[in-house]
């Protein structure tokens, strides 16, 4: 496997730290700026709502350019954002430091899973997308305690400089180890948009949307719940994301064995299960040690909400992974916005341990969903290898 595919992979774990590693470190951001901890949650769905409603466009626009300059430009520009996070006087700048990576964000996915893919010969295109996904699944479990755990350690702010060096280190990797990937056939605008008469991509990109958002609609205030409801206090709680992330590798194996077997039986058996975990930790919220195994349990069965999306996105629509890739990212991406959004209102509303009840709802809509349509066919090998990753 060539070294520039395990590149691509660092540039992935940094882009998806940056996006998700905040969720940690709210509760601190809010009461540095004297803000509701709904209101720091905009620092999370904010970012996700730039990437829903531009992701497509900046992928077809941006579609021409070097692929090795593109994705450089992606990681100095996401280093950019960490640093100007890091030093943020007020809140407002910090926003603003957030918003401008997640403009380019989807480009990096769309690019990078095909990049690797042509990096190797076509029998070992699946291993090399496999190798680039696994940054984002690695991200998507150990981000979030490894930010919290330097912001307990230090202070919030250093948490940010940490996903800077992290983007710099591959950013700087990419510029100079990697080969010049020049756009050498590119299909055209007409020929891709032919994608959106897919009734079976509209269904799974739906689909992706509600479950995001009752994924993230209590996980976003993660920290918050167990601080005020669980009573933990800021060393327990980055304890308990990393035993959530530490699951959550374990989970995403197991969950890429179950997809490339049956899409539609997992997906379900994904959205029943998670619903369950949060009826557990509504009911046993100040419990500490039953809390420890419900956190390890959520974190294994959460990581497969991300590898179900890929799979069914990618699956429903062969034909251009690109713009489907860059949809489900945008889809995805809009579901951790609304559910953040949703979850902040009950938490203002209704109170902390509320928030569950939101995820609840809109888990088991999707599952309701999930019997629209015609059944998702079993992957292709292709597919499975990059589920499995």
């Amino acid at each position: 496997m060539k070294r520039s595919i395990y590149i691509m992979a660092l540039g992935a774990f940094g882009i998806i730290t940056t996006e998700f590693g905040v969720i940690g470190i709210l509760p601190m951001v809010a009461k540095e700026f004297h803000i509701s901890i709904d209101t720091a949650g905009w620092l999370l769905s904010g970012f996700a709502l730039t990437i829903a409603l531009t992701g497509p466009f900046t992928t077809l626009l941006t579609a021409h350019i070097n692929r090795r300059t593109m994705m450089s430009l992606v990681l100095l520009l996401f280093f950019l954002s960490n640093i100007m996070s890091g030093l943020s006087p007020d809140f407002t700048t910090l926003m603003i430091a957030r918003i401008f990576p997640a403009l380019l964000h989807p480009v990096f996915w769309s690019v990078a899973t095909v990049a690797a893919a042509k990096q190797v010969a076509p029998k070992d295109a699946p291993k090399a997308v496999a190798v680039v996904l696994a940054g984002l699944s690695t991200a998507t479990v150990l981000g979030v305690p490894l930010t919290t755990y330097v912001a307990g350690l230090l202070n919030w702010r250093y948490s940010f400089i940490v996903s800077g060096v992290i983007n710099l280190a591959a950013f700087i990797a990419l510029a100079t180890l990697v080969p010049s990937m020049p756009v050498k056939e590119r299909a055209s605008i007409k020929d891709q948009l032919v994608v959106f008469q897919n009734k079976q991509l509209w269904i799974a990109l739906f689909s992706m949307l509600i479950m995001a958002a009752g994924m993230f609609a209590t996980y976003s205030f993660l920290a918050e719940y167990l601080g005020k409801i669980s009573h933990m206090n800021d060393t327990e709680i980055s304890l308990m994301l990393l035993l959530f992330g530490g699951a959550g590798i374990a989970g995403n194996w197991v969950a890429g064995i179950a997809l490339s077997r049956n899409i539609i039986l997992t997906t379900r058996i994904f959205l029943l299960s998670m619903i369950v975990i949060h009826l557990l930790a509504y009911t046993f919220a100040g419990l500490f040690l039953p809390m420890t195994v419900i956190i390890s349990t959520w974190g294994f069965i959460h990581t497969a909400g991300f590898l179900i999306g890929q799979t069914r996105t990618t699956t429903a629509a062969p034909e251009a992974p690109e713009l489907a890739t860059s949809l489900m990212v945008s889809f995805g991406n809009g579901g951790v916005m609304l559910g953040t959004f949703l979850g902040g209102y009950m938490i203002r509303t209704q109170g902390t341990q509320a928030v569950i009840w939101m995820s609840i709802t809109l888990l088991a809509f999707c599952f309701v969903l999930s019997f629209a349509g015609n059944p998702v066919r079993s992957p292709k090998p292709a597919d499975a290898l990059g589920a499995a990753c």
